[in-house]
């Protein structure tokens, strides 16, 4: 165990209000500095994991509220040392109060990740745990929650650990065999090393080669909606939110910048970005527009190409489109749009969809094929495990 000298407290609900708040400290002196503000039952001579109700007044004795306090004793603790949760009534300020009177005692406020940080220097938590707390509390869909949770077991780190075991294994025979060359003893099967090194080296690159899909269900898959001026990318943005987060107007060049949005399909996140038209333009507003849409197609997830169905194919229009064809590395999507109204005979696309953002037909099913496309060539399964940071 590493003994932290400073006992340290913080708020560990969101600020706002509601119901409860709660007020965490961890330290050696955690209990004593506790005792000095709560009145109540001596908490020193509770038994840990223990609930018990009083009031938190301060150094005037002028009480602030009644609170539940919870005792955790070391080393049966988040932290591994001793730790006091005070469930005081939600709300900025009173929140505040406990926390300011806790303080007064002698405890220092947390840093960011303090309590999480110490967990793992006391054993409690490996880093891959550590990582995955902040992983859960910043989830933003079901399948970031589902991944966070599989790294909070502990897996990850056993897999990294059984990798580990066996290269020292490996590399002991092999020191051992050095060490007695001249005596002509074979200590290791060589053909057996071999097989072994294989096999932990094989297992090592599967494990990596899932980072891409975890960091995709992690931060989000960074969808852009790409097209010429007026081609639907602001009215379909508006129909998967299912609100108007775009200003549409029948006037090409309406959205001078790109717009983000995050939506959830099917427990994946996706980071909608619907982009300014791509053309030639002297205005100096919508110049600086057409680069930031260059500059979000540049670090794409998955790119949704929009073209008007009830337009001819402009020359300015298929310059773009072989652009977007040499970013291979990037899944493609190309979409018709406004199938509602007559189709050009012009158009030389194949299309994955034709869709009507306005009369919803087949947007559902370009909501599967978003999820399909960005997952695709990744090496996802959803009980396999993921890497999801470096």
């Amino acid at each position: 165990m590493i003994n932290q000298l400073e006992t340290i407290a913080a708020i560990a609900t969101p600020i706002g209000e509601g119901g409860i708040s709660v007020i965490r400290l961890s330290g050696d002196n955690a209990i004593t500095l506790a005792e000095k503000c709560f009145f109540g039952k001596k908490i020193s001579e509770q038994q840990t994991h223990t609930a018990h109700f009083g009031k938190i007044r301060n150094s005037n004795g002028v009480i602030i509220d009644e609170v539940v306090l919870t005792l955790f004793k070391s080393p049966r603790s988040y932290t591994g040392e001793d730790t006091v949760e005070i469930s005081c009534h939600g709300g900025v300020l009173v929140t505040q109060a406990v926390l300011e009177t806790i303080l007064k005692t002698g405890a220092r406020s947390a840093e960011p990740g303090e309590f999480t940080y110490r967990a793992f220097l006391n054993g409690k938590l490996e880093l891959s745990q550590a990582e995955a707390v902040a992983d859960l509390i910043h989830a933003k869909s079901k399948k970031a929650v589902e991944a966070a949770n599989q790294q909070l077991s502990g897996e990850l780190g056993k897999m990294v650990s059984n990798f580990r075991q066996q290269i020292i294994d490996a590399t002991a025979m092999i020191e051992l065999e050095l060490d007695f060359v001249e005596e002509d003893v074979e200590f290791a099967n060589r053909d057996q090393l071999i097989r072994l090194l294989t096999e932990v080296s094989n297992s090592i690159d599967e494990l990596l080669a899932t980072y891409e899909a975890g960091r995709i269900i992690k931060d989000g898959v960074k969808t852009v909606f790409v097209g010429s001026p007026n081609a639907g990318k602001s009215t379909l943005l508006n129909t998967i939110l299912g609100q108007e987060r775009a200003i549409v107007t029948e006037i090409a060049g309406t959205t001078r910048d790109t717009i983000d949005a995050d939506w959830s399909h099917d427990g994946l996140l996706f980071k909608l970005i619907d982009t300014a038209g791509i053309r030639e333009t002297r205005d100096l507003i919508e110049a600086e527009g057409v680069r930031r849409s260059k500059s979000a197609i540049n670090t794409a997830d998955l790119i949704i190409y929009l073209k008007d169905l009830s337009t001819s194919l402009e020359e300015e229009e298929k310059l773009e489109f072989e652009e977007m064809q040499k970013l291979i590395e990037t899944p493609l999507l190309i979409i018709g749009t406004k199938s509602d109204l007559a189709e050009s005979s012009e158009l030389n696309l194949s299309f994955d969809l034709k869709i009507s953002a306005k009369n919803g037909t087949h947007i559902q099913a370009l909501k599967s094929l978003m999820k399909e496309k960005a997952l695709e060539n990744k090496h996802y399964d959803a009980k396999s495990l993921l890497i999801t940071s470096s």
